[in-house]
């Protein structure tokens, strides 16, 4: 998201917060008692009602959860000057916690049976965990009857909210409905114009030759700069990318077998290229880079070839925070935003989360939360919403000057959406993405051999999988 008031840097923590282990505990014995079988899906989430119940006059905070970054602010800054308008009553609130602690923050919660929230922002990975153990509502219905479907790309609609997803990209419309989307997101390939041209690469291989090329002609700045850290999703979204564009696999969604699957021989040849091809155009102690470690990297001139999230990517525009030029003009004149180089294929990460129902909020705040998911996607509100810098989901919007015209990266995120690719969208997740961090990590920083390091996740993730006793899947 890109609103103009964001200026400052964006934090995110370095390193990833372990699961909390009461947490853990609690919520793994929900899940025992709750769900987590086929069935356990429709049988724990409680129904929202397809008609919004009467909203009160009085005074009313609703309140949202998110990790603490400009696009957090962004939203409650957008709503409390547009949601007023019609809701003078309700005062907007976006609760913050540091990234690597967002997961624990809501499910320590749910774990509880008790939310101090009412809308959290969910990864579209931890919904199934959500809707396993019951912690936020089911709005098909409300869905159905006030939300216009066919507005969206299918796609978002089925990775911001349904659960489960027998695959991904594919709406199945006699699949349950959690959440809406809230905001969009993939990688943008950020380039320095003024030093391998205006072109960007077009071919994974292509981009690896120049960022060689635009490393040894230009010393002190390195050929690449991406996420490698073990916090977050940060190095598995790496390594998953790179595997996808190579023709690799993360999984059998309908099998749920991951090992000869993921570390097969796209796999490997994925892995290969990122720590034998990749690593060594990347700066010297760059191991545990994320998010900031890139943006600083490339304001400061010292990347050929950058990959970032597009939500994050505004602040390289500010002055302020560059060394790239005075003016936004002038450094837009050496920056330029692309979508990633194909190779085997052209697809991409999925980012972005959407917007759910707490099940554990005041039946008052209930209503007022779907009242304003209503109010969120309707037509008017997600052109504004895109005018004012945020990542839009209704196909009208994103294709709307509005957006288009708002930001130098919002046509490659339009351009994207037809090649995304998610993760996982199981309820295992968190400890899926753990393993894979931890490993791709250690191959990213020599700990250990890129065969052995794959070969490791596809039979720790294998293990996860097979322990839950779950049946089907979805996510790929």
């Amino acid at each position: 998201m890109r609103y103009p008031q964001r200026t400052g840097r964006l934090y995110v923590p370095r390193r990833k917060a372990r699961l909390a282990t009461a947490a853990v505990l609690v919520a793994t014995t929900l899940a025992a008692c709750g769900g987590g079988q086929d069935g356990g899906a429709e049988a724990g989430a409680p129904k929202a009602p397809a008609t919004i119940p009467e909203l009160t006059k009085d005074p009313l905070t609703l309140s949202f959860i998110w990790f603490d970054w400009p696009p957090a602010h962004a939203l409650e800054d957008f709503a409390n000057a547009e949601y007023a308008k019609e809701r003078s009553n309700v005062t907007v609130k976006v609760n913050t916690v540091p990234n690597a602690n967002w997961h624990d923050a809501m499910f320590t919660q749910f774990a509880a049976r008790k939310t101090d929230f009412d809308i959290p922002i969910l990864d579209s990975q931890h919904i199934g965990e959500a809707v396993t153990n019951g912690n936020i509502l089911d709005i098909t219905d409300f869905v159905q009857k006030n939300i216009d479907v066919k507005a969206y790309n299918p796609y978002l609609l089925a990775a911001y909210g349904q659960f489960p997803q027998a695959e991904t990209g594919k709406r199945d419309e006699n699949a349950k409905l959690y959440g809406l989307p809230l905001l969009g997101d993939t990688w943008t390939m950020i380039y320095r114009k003024d030093l391998i041209g205006d072109k960007p690469p077009q071919t994974w291989d292509e981009m690896i030759s120049v960022a060689e090329k635009c490393q040894a002609d230009n010393p002190g700045v390195s050929g690449l700069a991406f996420h490698q850290a073990n916090g977050s999703d940060a190095a598995a979204v790496t390594y998953n990318t790179v595997n996808g564009v190579y023709g690799g696999n993360l999984w059998d969604p309908k099998t749920r077998k991951i090992d000869g699957v993921l570390n097969d021989a796209a796999g490997q040849e994925a892995m290969e290229v990122l720590v034998n091809k990749m690593k060594p155009l990347t700066a010297k102690g760059s191991g545990n880079w994320f998010i900031d470690e890139v943006n600083a990297a490339v304001a400061q001139g010292k990347a050929c070839i950058a990959f970032n999230w597009i939500a994050a990517s505004g602040g390289l525009l500010d002055p302020k925070q560059s060394t790239l030029g005075t003016t936004r003009e002038q450094i837009l004149d050496k920056l330029g935003f692309a979508t990633l180089p194909s190779q085997k294929t052209n697809l991409v990460p999925l980012g972005g989360m959407g917007m759910h129902v707490s099940a554990y909020s005041a039946k008052a705040n209930q209503a007022e939360a779907l009242n304003f998911m209503k109010w969120f996607e309707r037509p008017d509100i997600q052109k504004k919403w895109a005018a004012a810098g945020g990542v839009p989901a209704r196909t009208d919007a994103l294709e709307s000057p509005e957006f288009l015209n708002a930001g130098p990266f919002n046509k490659v995120y339009a351009d994207s959406v037809p090649r995304m690719r998610d993760m996982w969208n199981v309820p295992e997740y968190a400890r899926l993405v753990d393993i894979e961090n931890t490993n791709v990590n250690a191959a990213l920083n020599g700990a250990k051999q890129p065969k052995a390091a794959l070969d490791d996740i596809a039979r720790e993730q294998q293990g996860v999988l097979d322990s839950s006793g779950r049946k089907g899947g979805g996510g790929l």
